[in-house]
């Protein structure tokens, strides 16, 4: 199963909806977005698979994301949480709360997905730390497949 992991879009409605079109092209079956969507527009984008999402430290408008996030479909996982997928327990959070992070690591998962500092990231180890980067305020707009049944991570540019 390969998953697309998104962060930071920070209301780049047009480069969002490229980003998750190419994350489709790319044979993803679900989404995790990692925070500072900023606005529910950016959830609309991403309601095309399955997705997950988590807020960040600029997403002030939590009732009307939850709203958002459940009148399309998509797992509200507050400001961090686990799922399970294809057998993998992925932590998600936005990065920007050490308390957060040390929760979510202290039940070693597998895999642990972050955004805020808008750069990509690949720690390997376990578990896996993981920043697919940013849509705004980055040197390169990046997104990335993870496939979960290979461990294969791939960072892919967003034009």
């Amino acid at each position: 199963m390969r998953i697309g992991i998104l962060s930071d879009t920070h209301d780049q409605r047009e480069r969002t909806t490229r980003a998750v079109a190419l994350l489709m092209a790319q044979g993803v079956e679900a989404l995790v977005h990692c925070g500072d969507l900023t606005r529910p527009d950016i959830v609309h984008e991403c309601s095309l698979l399955p997705c997950y999402f988590v807020l960040g430290n600029n997403d002030y408008d939590e009732p009307g994301l939850r709203c958002t996030i459940a009148d399309t479909g998509g797992f509200f996982l507050g400001r961090g949480g686990e799922i399970t997928l294809a057998g993998k327990r992925i932590a998600i959070t936005h990065g920007d709360s050490a308390r957060e992070a040390r929760r979510l690591l202290a039940t070693v998962p597998d895999y642990f997905l972050f955004g805020h500092t808008h750069v990509p990231h690949d720690g390997e180890g376990t578990p896996r730390s993981i920043n697919p980067g940013a849509l705004h305020r980055a040197a390169n707009w990046t997104v990335a497949v993870l496939d979960l049944v290979t461990d294969d991570l791939r960072f892919l540019d967003v034009r």
